[in-house]
């Protein structure tokens, strides 16, 4: 006889329906197991007791021949006790013993508050010598997040090899999409179908990497931006990461992640507990709503970024390691001129640093670069009304400095030798407390010697050997959570000062290192036509305020190719606006275009930085638009560029998503300097049109004829 879920097997359930934005999360709590979800998804509307009952009776399948004789709906901590043929929750052991953790008295509570509603949940395995704390909660965003902690209740130690959670989604999400990328071209798409087994992305830098899976999304084959369901999960952690989508044979697919602990580098004595880092889980008919939910999420953050953001210069690439005071100084009137209200020192500013194989983890200003200390270009800057700021590499060493000679101790080792050097340094290692008390003093004594305002931290290499001295532990784990710390500590003491995450460009883009930071470099590459699908993948997961984006040098200085100022101003004018060229070498002309696409940000940043972002699922590859609209939908910027040339002329119509559908708007392009090059115009362009919001999503309006790698903008208003 075929054996099913009874309803009398539902006695002893509680069931928690959570709802925010659109989403639904019923959660199924009892005293004998872990929570798990029966629905994470579109809302489901306002459900009784008895339906959600009915929900949960539906979901579970039929025993089978060859099956266990448990339920199989898996926890979000998946265990081998229930069945579970995947990837554990819980991986470890006490010296081979106590490897299958069964937990038991579970104990629930539901904590809602103003923004989020939550459940704790708390376990024990007196057998094994294990406790188990899980926290969910829907922020009202509509984003899900979770995290589990690992408590060792016996004497003898515990080693953790894995802490995991894992969501489930439905069968229709048959296709991946995770991301690739390399150094300056960071987050590149890649899709698979959801094929049985494992699909896992596992990080073993130090950091996210340029490579960073940056999040797991399945959805409906086909979906886009502007369609199809899909789910994805982001791990908010700075470290070594496990990013993973799962299928079994039993029809469970889940998206699970956690941190990539190394051999030994979690081992819990009596009582000590590891907490996994915050995993975040996003749902949306199509990309665009997942990626709103971290957009609301983030804005909503105590700490998130209120004041405009500034427009900045930043050195690098107009001076690299040529800090001649005269120069610099000439560059800050320029920037002045253009309307900057930032001005960065990159590197070369400290100890014997005049090239990059020497001098890092020397954060003292260099006598032989600045004779007179940085007080006159810093007085000269802020006299220009500008704010000043600074590039830092606080967790890196040249073996050539004054501290890797004085404390060869403090370089990353794998027990018996350094690890192999990449880029001239080695990683320093942060866990040994007086390492970090030295770094966090040089810093500190920095910001309060001058009027510093922002702070750029970067980390340039990969810790693929980062081993504690003496006898080579791996310290990866470890060395976060001192950045952490070290970030944590100078904000505290420097309240004013923003701080961004490089990490060689975009290597460190995750929600951990931005609970402390104030904005990420997205990569290293300013060419404007490679930043355009950068700056597109990198707003999946934050909005455009937070994703520094500057107007650089022709040619570019990554890959040499020549671009015209609209579209190097026009892509970079989509996140926080920098400019990264010698403005001292430009001609009249284009001196006047930097300035005018500079007041175009200054004077659209407000939109810019809190509406809704929106991208076109045009049917032409070589078409990328893009937009942001306000939040009552009034008025809306889009930007729209030929990547290439197209196959078909003209390529189609451009729709415009996002906006109010039973609103009339008017169209105007916006586009700064000179738009000759897009003559003859269409009809709409030259006489005006006003269209409705629906009219403009369902049928569009036609393309101006561009050439390849040109842009333009234009501005929707609503007609009140």
């Amino acid at each position: 006889m075929q054996r099913g879920f009874l309803p009398g097997d539902v006695h002893g359930r509680t069931y928690h329906h959570l709802r925010a934005a659109g989403v639904s999360v019923v959660v199924v709590t009892s005293a004998e197991r872990m929570p798990h979800l029966v629905h994470w998804g579109a809302d489901l509307g306002d459900l009784g007791e008895d339906a959600l009952a009915a929900l949960d009776v539906a979901a579970v399948p039929p025993l089978t021949h060859n099956t266990y004789e448990v339920s199989r709906d898996a926890t979000l901590v998946p265990a081998f006790h229930a069945g579970w043929l995947g990837r554990p929750g819980v991986l470890g052991s006490r010296r081979g013993r106590d490897w299958s953790p069964l937990f038991t008295d579970v104990q629930h509570v539901r904590e809602d508050a103003d923004r989020a509603q939550r459940i704790v949940s708390g376990a024990v395995d007196p057998v094994a010598g294990l406790a188990l704390r899980h926290e969910l909660e829907l922020d009202a965003s509509g984003l899900l997040r979770l995290r589990v902690a690992l408590t060792n209740t016996a004497d003898e130690e515990y080693e953790v090899s894995a802490l995991r959670v894992a969501l489930p989604v439905p069968a229709q999400a048959d296709e991946l999409l995770d991301f690739t990328g390399r150094h300056t071209v960071e987050r590149v798409p890649q899709r698979q179908p959801f094929t049985m087994g494992l699909h896992a992305r596992e990080v073993r830098q130090g950091r996210p990497g340029l490579d960073s899976p940056y999040l797991m999304i399945a959805g409906r084959q086909g979906f886009a931006f502007r369609s199809g369901q899909v789910w994805g999960v982001h791990l908010g952690f700075s470290g070594n990461q496990d990013l993973y989508a799962e299928r079994i044979p039993n029809g469970a697919r889940v998206l699970g992640a956690g941190e990539l602990l190394q051999p030994g580098e979690i081992v819990l004595g009596a009582g000590e507990s590891y907490e996994s880092p915050w995993v975040y889980a996003s749902y949306g008919e199509g990309l665009d709503q997942l990626a709103g939910r971290f957009h609301t999420y983030l804005r909503a953050r105590p700490q998130h970024p209120r004041s405009p953001r500034p427009v900045l210069v930043n050195t690098w690439e107009a001076t690299y390691f040529d800090h001649d005071l005269a120069r610099l100084t000439a560059l800050a009137d320029a920037a002045a001129e253009a309307g900057v209200e930032r001005f960065v020192l990159d590197d070369g500013w400290f100890g014997s640093r005049r090239d990059d194989t020497s001098g890092l983890g020397d954060w003292q200003v260099s006598p032989e670069a600045w004779p007179d200390g940085l007080g006159p270009l810093v007085d000269h800057v802020r006299g220009r009304g500008m704010q000043f700021g600074i590039w830092v590499e606080p967790e890196m060493v040249n073996l050539d400095s004054d501290l890797a000679r004085a404390h060869p101790e403090w370089v990353f080792t794998t027990g018996g030798r350094l690890a192999s050097p990449a880029r001239f340094q080695h990683g320093l290692d942060l866990t040994h407390p007086e390492a970090w008390d030295h770094i966090l003093s040089a810093l500190d004594d920095l910001l309060s010697a001058y009027d510093i305002g922002y702070v750029k931290w970067d980390h340039n290499r990969t810790l693929v050997e980062a081993g504690h001295h003496p006898d080579g532990r791996p310290a990866i784990h470890a060395q976060t959570l001192a950045v952490y710390a070290m970030l944590d500590e100078l904000r505290r003491r420097h309240p004013g000062v923003e701080f961004e995450s490089c990490a060689s460009g975009g290597g460190r883009v995750d929600l951990g290192i931005l609970e402390r930071t104030d904005r990420v470099w997205a990569s290293d590459c300013n060419d404007a036509l490679e930043r355009v699908e950068i700056q597109r993948w990198t707003q999946l997961l934050l909005p455009p305020e937070l994703i520094g984006a500057h107007i650089g040098p022709s040619p570019a200085h990554t890959t040499g190719r020549r671009h015209g100022m609209q579209l190097r101003a026009g892509t970079a004018v989509f996140g926080h606006l920098g400019i990264e060229s010698d403005l001292t070498a430009l001609s009249d002309e284009e001196t006047d275009e930097v300035a005018a696409w500079v007041a175009f940000y200054r004077a659209h940043r407000d939109l810019l930085h809190s509406g809704t972002v929106v991208n076109v699922d045009h049917p032409d590859p070589a078409v990328v638009a893009h937009g942001v609209v306000s939040t009552d939908r009034d008025q809306a910027v889009f930007a729209v560029t030929m990547v290439r040339r197209s196959v078909t002329w003209p390529p189609g119509p451009l729709t415009l998503p996002g906006l109010d559908p039973d609103t009339t708007y008017t169209l105007t392009l916006v586009t700064p300097g000179d738009g000759d090059e897009t003559r003859p115009l269409p009809l709409w362009a030259s006489d005006g049109v006003a269209l409705t919001g629906r009219q403009l999503e369902q049928v569009g309006l036609q393309m101006l004829p561009l050439l390849p790698e040109r842009l333009f903008l234009l501005r929707a208003d609503a007609l009140r």
